[in-house]
């Protein structure tokens, strides 16, 4: 399964540009909202879950967060976003790798995921998905899904679909949701997909 994906996301990055793609965003805004109302220091560590080549490292460099990471499990979008960056690339830390799979080495501030989650469909990879967010966060979570008004699938493949409620129960563990919107998100070939966006606040620390 994980080599399936690997191998279906490389091809659809090796073969397709940002405005051939669905959930291309020239200024990923609800994104940045959600970071600002944290009111994070510069020095806090950030990861961005299935960043791919979204341009959320860019703004975030810019406005001067100095600990980033982009996590995919996509070698050629982390390339191609290496790319545009130039030489920034160098102030980020990139890993390739399935979310499935991923072994946390530190404990982030911030975790951001706008891409990975609704492309979990099985309860062993959500469960999963979850002990690891809990183990690698120590504060916040925003978590981009498709709503219950969303597309079936994305990019060929099923995903699934969220209730903020719904949202909310996966996270509340260790999680407490801060707010909820949902958006239309319009796609470069101008259709448009509902999106769930949820901010939590971890609830324990991390000893």
């Amino acid at each position: 399964m994980e080599e399936n994906n690997k191998q279906h996301w490389e091809q659809v990055y090796e073969t397709k540009n940002p405005n051939e793609v669905s959930w291309t965003q020239l200024v990923p805004q609800t994104s940045l909202d959600f970071i600002h109302s944290f009111h994070l220091a510069k020095t806090d560590k950030i990861i961005d879950i299935g960043g791919g080549d979204s341009r959320l490292v860019d703004y975030l460099l810019q406005e001067g967060f100095t600990n980033v990471t982009v996590l995919d499990i996509s070698a050629k979008a982390l390339a191609k976003a290496q790319a545009r960056l130039g030489d920034k690339s160098d102030q980020v830390t990139w890993i390739v790798c399935d979310i499935n799979a991923f072994k946390p080495a530190e404990t982030y501030t911030l975790w951001h995921d706008r891409a990975a989650f609704h492309f979990l469909t099985h309860e062993d990879q959500i469960t999963n998905y979850l002990n690891i967010v809990s183990n690698a966060v120590s504060d916040y979570v925003v978590i981009g899904t498709f709503s219950e008004n969303g597309p079936e699938k994305c990019s060929g493949l099923p995903i699934k679909k969220y209730s903020e409620l719904q949202l909310q129960n996966q996270f509340h563990e260790h999680f407490k949701k801060i707010r909820c919107i949902t958006e239309d998100h319009v796609t470069p070939f101008e259709t448009t997909q509902n999106f769930l966006f949820c901010s939590f606040k971890k609830t324990e620390s991390i000893a």
